[in-house]
């Protein structure tokens, strides 16, 4: 095994950037909800005072559903699935039931764990939508129960065929295939159905304020504030702070070492958690301030781009730490992290987006709209 000190490190490395934001998500928090929610001092000047108000004048589109809010549900409803999956794998991991040198073991306990998440996952897209005022739950359940297991699915038999045409043992042969179609629709399908009933079956959550007839108008945005550009540089601080723990993964994964820090892993993955959170909350907080109020898919897909670093670090990774020749090898490598890719998407897009959901309700929840 490679040093402890390295992840050390990393760690506080991490922690500097979670510290960072954590401070700005502070005073952001002090600036708005205090000052603004009690009344303003008639010393401000009125520069400041126009620049306060910005939130609050959106205050009734806010909660207006985003277009494609169906499709919202779903990407929300895969990522608690996922995050439920890889929190419990972890706790197992951390307590020594999983031991990493058996590696099979982590891998169909991850598998279970996904299928029979299923039940949180379905649960939590109903219950958006029924916010979005939906009424279709069939329809949203089989959408989340089908969208990222098809597309891991395709990308996975694409490769094993691959494989086959190798004649490589190391091949997932078809009765496996055939287990993993049963667990997917079997068991995860109608988990998600049940978890979508009882979702849906609950009182719809209630928006703070009221949502006018009329959409507002957005004014004209500053360079800085144009959604690809903040996009993109919300991804960078969680890949940062998770970017040195990736490359023993990596490692670990393609050059056969053994990964046993899963104590390490938790406290990344917190670390994680804390950071995508808060570049989502400080960037909606901006969002919000220019009168821009489209915040719902931003806020996914802010943190969500820290996906997009992941597969450019992971082609890095390919051409300067592996020395593969093979066409059949590199097209695997690249589909494999395709998939770990898009599922690191979808988690940490949904962590953003439930702490943006949860910041803006808490905001406009305080401020007493005339």
């Amino acid at each position: 095994m490679s040093d402890d000190q390295i992840h050390w490190f990393s760690i506080v490395n991490s922690l500097m950037i979670v510290l960072f934001l954590s401070g700005m998500v502070a005073m952001i928090m002090l600036r708005t909800l205090y000052r603004d929610i009690s009344k303003y001092n008639e010393l401000e000047t009125q520069e400041e005072a126009q620049e306060e108000t910005g939130w609050k004048l959106v205050h009734g589109d806010v909660f207006r559903p985003p277009s494609s809010s169906d499709l919202l549900c779903v990407y929300v409803g895969t990522g608690v699935q996922f995050l439920g999956m890889i929190v419990v794998t972890m706790i197992f991991a951390l307590l020594g039931f999983l031991s990493p040198s058996n590696r099979g073991g982590l891998m169909t306990a991850m598998l279970l764990l996904w299928v029979f998440m299923g039940l949180f996952g379905g649960y939590s897209s109903a219950r958006l939508y029924k916010m979005f005022k939906g009424t279709e739950w069939k329809r949203i359940a089989l959408r989340t129960s089908l969208l990222f297991p098809a597309v891991a699915f395709a990308i996975f038999f694409v490769l094993n065929a691959l494989i086959w045409g190798e004649k490589s043992s190391g091949a997932v042969p078809f009765g496996t295939m055939f287990a993993l179609v049963f667990l997917w629709f079997g068991i995860s399908v109608p988990l998600v159905f049940v978890g979508s009933y009882v979702g849906f079956k609950k009182p719809a959550i209630e928006d703070p304020v009221k949502t006018n007839k009329i959409p507002r108008q957005i004014p004209e945005q500053a360079w800085y504030m144009n959604p690809s550009f903040s996009v993109l540089i919300g991804g960078i601080l969680p890949f940062g702070a998770v970017f040195i723990e990736l490359f023993f993964i990596l490692t670990s994964i393609w050059l056969n070492q053994f990964y046993y820090i899963f104590g390490f892993l938790f406290l990344v993955f917190i670390i994680l958690l804390i950071t995508c959170a808060e570049i989502t909350i400080v960037l909606c907080y901006f969002q919000l301030c220019s009168e821009d109020y489209l915040w719902w898919w931003r806020s996914y897909l802010t943190s969500g781009s820290s996906a997009f670093y992941l597969f450019i670090y992971a082609t890095f990774y390919f051409f300067t730490k592996l020395e593969i020749t093979k066409f059949v090898s590199g097209v695997l490598y690249f589909g494999y992290m395709l998939i770990v890719s898009y599922a690191f998407f979808v988690v940490t897009g949904t962590i953003g987006f439930y702490a943006c959901f949860w910041f803006t309700r808490l905001i406009y929840s305080s401020v007493k709209i005339d």
